[in-house]
């Protein structure tokens, strides 16, 4: 048996050969390129030749790094040429933690980014009923009232005054807290006498009656009576979402916290040749042992499905709330409401358990954590999980990581734990970040350069629709720590900052290391896929202010045209 074994697996191997001189001597070997790229300042990720003005595409993979000489050997009849007048390329740019489906749906509903006061965010909702029949659920989501000149949480009365009739349910921008009317409230039983959910908190006024607003866990005390989204409204939601990434030069994202009808949907949509992006999918592992879980964990991860448009190798889980809703977990109570140190939103043993399932079928576990408690609890269920099952390369990563109590810094590197950030973050707490946690806690916010120094990397993205989708938004914030108006003029605790090399990485190699896919994507070395974005500035040059007047000039994902510009 062995015998035949080895004979057989020789024949094949003679046989794989003589294929691959076959192929050579029939001109496989230098079959002509699909794109060829010349005359522009390519970035291209890559140490062993960084930066080159010509670029050749073939199969959907970069086939030529290099001089356009070299370039042109390999253009043929049908090639197209791309003559870039001298812009620049990089690698396609991956958002590291976005939400997909909850994007998607942020195009379809109320938008109340950047509303100021809770009068203009009934404004924007009675505008939207208008026309709609009672009874119809209002939804929208982008509201944060830090931004408005009364920064206490809304109250329902205004909101139940001038949408009566209809149920409005508005998600706050981060997603960990939700404003209702009494409609809303009413449908879903919520009165005085209902107690506060593990992990989730319900506003009341002095008198104890609920005032509109539920944090964390207690928003599904409402989600639960709302009525679900079609699969086909969802698929419309995730389409758009995709266009509008595409738009601003994302080429992929890690979607932090996929549903099976969602996963099910990408699988659908790159079967159909339909996706044209790179979705590293995090199943949504939720806060509690559940079927789903088991279901997901038992089919074992996925790489590189459909042409490589989707991964399903990794479980999203949740530690804590957000500090702009003072649900974030702190070790110590927050300097603005000394009652009040966060919301643990998951027992810390569960994220342990499951943990120790994810290492022994080969899956990454990516904790939410966002205040240095929630920090502090997942890192030590990590440690406790691989310390039974113990795992050299898992690259389980923590999710936002935006507030570490120093002394936690070191265990990133120690234990392997990648911290995913997003830096636009840090630009838009900075206002009111001190005021929630004191001075004495901002040493370890958003540390970039701290994490840095240990030797861990940081793959960067915006958490949209919680921050806008254009990446380059992260991408400034990381260099400069300053806002969109260059505020603050030497940057919010500027010791912080990235290198321009390192936030390039940062969108590009990094978040392909973050989700092992390094040896397909991150940046632009021969085999790898063809995925990268033209700009019309060379935002690795540019002043830092220039950078978000950079426009995206066309997106590529394996070397088909997704999105172009046609603005002059």
């Amino acid at each position: 048996m062995i015998r035949h074994t080895v004979t057989t697996t020789l024949a094949a191997l003679t046989a794989s050969v003589l294929a691959t001189v076959a192929h050579a001597q029939a001109g496989g070997a230098a079959a002509p390129a699909e794109v060829i790229v010349t005359n522009a300042r390519i970035y291209t990720v890559d140490d062993s030749r960084p930066f080159v003005s010509a670029m050749a595409v073939r199969g959907g993979r970069v086939a030529f790094v290099g001089d356009e000489r070299g370039a042109m050997t390999l253009r043929g009849p049908q090639t197209r040429v791309l003559d870039l007048g001298g812009r620049t390329v990089i690698p396609g740019m991956v958002d590291s933690h976005g939400h997909v489906a909850n994007l998607g749906s942020a195009l379809a509903n109320v938008d109340l980014v950047g509303s100021t006061s809770v009068d203009d965010v009934i404004a924007r909702v009675v505008a939207k009923v208008a026309g709609r029949p009672a009874g119809e659920w209002i939804v929208g989501r982008g509201w944060d009232q830090n931004r408005w000149g009364d920064t206490r949480f809304p109250s329902h009365d205004k909101l139940t005054a001038a949408v009566p009739n209809n149920p409005v349910v508005l998600t706050r921008v981060d997603g960990h807290a939700s404003y209702m009317n009494r409609k809303a409230m009413e449908l879903a039983g919520i009165t005085a006498a209902m107690k506060d959910p593990d992990g989730g908190q319900i506003l009341r006024d002095a008198n104890g009656n609920p005032t509109g607003v539920f944090v964390d866990n207690a928003m599904g005390l409402v989600s639960r009576v709302m009525p679900a989204l079609t699969r086909d409204e969802v698929k419309r939601n995730v389409l758009a979402a995709i266009a509008e990434a595409q738009k601003w030069g994302l080429t992929g994202v890690h979607d932090a916290g996929s549903s099976e009808q969602v996963l099910g949907i990408y699988d659908e949509l790159g079967k159909a040749g339909q996706m044209n992006f790179r979705m590293y999918a995090m199943f949504s592992g939720g806060r509690s042992e559940s079927p789903a879980l088991d279901r997901i964990i038992a089919t074992g991860p996925k790489s590189g499905l459909n042409g490589g448009t989707l991964w399903i190798r990794s479980i999203k889980l949740y530690s804590d709330g957000a500090l702009g809703s003072r649900g974030a977990a702190l070790l110590d109570p927050y300097s603005d409401d000394a009652s009040n140190s966060g919301l643990l939103v998951s027992d810390p043993k569960f994220i342990e358990a499951v943990s120790v399932k994810a290492l022994k079928a080969g899956f990454q576990v990516n904790t939410h954590a966002i205040g240095d408690r929630g920090n502090r609890v997942t890192l030590d269920a990590f440690e406790a999980a691989l310390k039974q099952v113990p795992v050299a390369d898992h690259r389980f990563r923590i999710e936002h990581a935006q507030i570490i109590n120093y002394a936690d810094i070191p265990r990133f590197a120690q234990l392997g734990v990648i911290p995913a950030m997003q830096a636009s973050h840090q630009t838009s707490d900075m206002y009111w970040a001190g005021a929630r946690l004191g001075t004495h806690r901002l040493p370890g916010a958003y540390a970039w350069r701290a994490l840095l120094n240990t030797g861990v990397v940081i793959p960067n993205g915006s958490d949209f629709p919680v921050e806008f989708v254009n990446p380059l938004l992260s991408f400034h914030a990381a260099i400069s720590r300053q806002d969109a108006n260059d505020w603050p003029a030497a940057g919010w605790y500027p010791e912080q900052v990235m290198t321009r090399e390192e936030a390039l990485k940062s969108m590009t190699i990094w978040p392909a290391y973050s989700a092992f896919q390094e040896n397909e994507l991150g940046s632009l070395t021969p085999g790898k896929y063809a995925d990268f974005t033209v700009l019309d500035q060379d935002i690795m040059r540019v002043p830092a202010p220039l950078v978000l007047k950079t426009r995206v000039v066309s997106t590529w994902v394996g070397g088909k045209l997704v999105f172009e510009n046609r603005v002059p």
